[in-house]
C-alpha cells in the first residue's frame, strides 16, 4: 500500500532549514509519515517540531509529489512551505545527527536529489504543482526499518551504491510535472 506523508521547506532570511538523517546521513527537508487522525498541515508542524525543535506557521502548498516506485507500492508527499515562529533549534534528535539554515548557493552534502528539486520549487515560488519523481527502491521490499540497518551493516557497499546514486544532481528524466500550479 502507497504510503502518504509531508515535507516541510521552512525559509528564514532566504534559508531553507535542512536535518542530517541519523540512519543514512543524508541532508533532508524535515518531514515524515501523517498519522492515524491528523491532517496533513498538523502532521507537517509536528514533524518539524520533532525533527527540529522548532515552532512553524504553514505559508503554502508547494505542491504534492509522488514517487510511485518506491517501497511498499510508493510514496506521496505534500510539500508545504513554512516560517519560524517559535522555539529552540535542535541540532540533534532521535531522527537527526545534525540540523541548519543553509543557503540556496551553500547546501549540505550528501542531499537528496529529489529533495534539492524540492527546495528549488519552493525558492523559486512554486504552488499547486504535482510532480512524479523517478526514483526506485534499491532494496528488498517491505523491509522494516531494523532491517534496512541490518542490511546497511551487513552490505555496506550495496548501501553505498543506492546512497551515491541518490545524492547525485537532479536530472531533467528524473521527474515529470504532471500539474503546473502556475
Amino acid at each position: 500500500m502507497a504510503s502518504l506523508g509531508v515535507t516541510v521547506a521552512v525559509i528564514r532570511a532566504g534559508d531553507v532549514l535542512l536535518v542530517q538523517r541519523e540512519d543514512s546521513r543524508f541532508w533532508c527537508l524535515p518531514g515524515g509519515a501523517v498519522e492515524a487522525g491528523e491532517s496533513l498541515a498538523v502532521a507537517a508542524v509536528r514533524e518539524v517540531r520533532e525533527e527540529t525543535g522548532l515552532d512553524v506557521q504553514l505559508t503554502r502548498l508547494v505542491g504534492v509529489y509522488s514517487r510511485p516506485d518506491w517501497d511498499g507500492g510508493g510514496n506521496h508527499e505534500m510539500l508545504f512551505a513554512a516560517e519560524p515562529v517559535g522555539g529552540t533549534l535542535k541540532r540533534a534528535t532521535a531522527e537527526s545527527v545534525d540540523a541548519g539554515f543553509f543557503g540556496p548557493t551553500n547546501l549540505p552534502a550528501p542531499l537528496l536529489w529529489w529533495h534539492r528539486q524540492r527546495i528549488e520549487h519552493t525558492l523559486t515560488g512554486a504552488h499547486g504543482i504535482a510532480y512524479t519523481q523517478h526514483v526506485a527502491w534499491p532494496f528488498p521490499r517491505g523491509l522494516t526499518r531494523t532491517e534496512l540497518y541490518a542490511l546497511r551493516d551487513r552490505d555496506p557497499l550495496h548501501f553505498a551504491r543506492a546512497l551515491m546514486e541518490w545524492a547525485r544532481e537532479p536530472r531533467a528524466e528524473d521527474g515529470t510535472l504532471e500539474v503546473d500550479g502556475g
